[in-house]
C-alpha cells in the first residue's frame, strides 16, 4: 500500500516488478540511442566518457575534483584514473592541482576536450528531441524529471550516492 502524497493506492508485487523493469527497459533500449555518432573515432562514444565530457562542460571553469567526478559518473577511483588517464591522451583533460589541498587534483577540459564536448552535446541534445521529447512530449519530459528528481533524492537520503 503506498501513502505518498495523501492518497492511498495498492499495487500488486507483479505490477510494481513489472513497472520498475519497463523503467529499465526503456532506459537500456534508449541509452544507446542518445549517444550514436557522438564519438569522435567514429564509433559510439562510451557512456562515462560522454558523462565525464559533459558534466565538466557544464561545470565552472570546465573543471571538477576527480573524486567527485568519479562518484557522479558511478565509477570506482581505479576506473575513473583508467578514463582520464584515456581523455587526457586524447588531449581533452588535463590534471590540475588545488592550490589549497594538496589531496586535490581537479579534472579539467582542455580547449580540445571543451569543443569536443561542444560538439557532443549538440549532437546528444538533437538525440534527445528525436527519441525522448518526441514521444513523451514536454509534459512527459517535465513529468519524468520530476520523478527521477524524486527517487535520486530519496535514494540520498536513504544512503545511497
Amino acid at each position: 500500500m503506498n501513502t505518498q502524497a495523501g492518497t492511498t493506492e495498492t499495487i500488486t508485487d507483479d505490477d510494481l516488478i513489472t513497472g520498475w523493469g519497463l523503467f529499465h527497459e526503456a532506459l537500456s533500449a534508449t541509452d544507446p540511442l542518445l549517444l550514436r555518432g557522438i564519438d569522435p573515432c567514429g564509433k559510439d562514444m562510451s557512456g562515462p566518457w560522454f558523462e565525464v565530457l559533459i558534466r565538466l562542460q557544464r561545470s565552472p571553469d570546465h573543471r571538477l575534483p576527480m573524486s567527485q567526478l568519479a562518484r557522479e559518473v558511478s565509477l570506482s577511483s581505479g576506473g575513473f584514473t583508467k578514463l582520464a588517464d584515456r581523455l587526457e591522451r586524447n588531449g581533452y583533460l588535463a590534471r590540475q592541482a588545488c592550490p589549497s589541498d594538496r589531496r586535490v587534483t581537479y579534472a579539467a577540459l582542455t580547449e580540445e576536450g571543451l569543443a569536443l564536448a561542444e560538439q557532443a552535446r549538440a549532437k546528444h541534445v538533437a538525440l534527445l528531441r528525436e527519441h525522448v521529447l518526441g514521444p513523451l512530449g514536454l509534459e512527459g519530459l517535465q513529468a519524468l524529471a520530476a520523478q527521477a528528481r524524486k527517487l535520486r533524492d530519496s535514494s540520498r537520503e536513504s544512503g545511497g550516492l
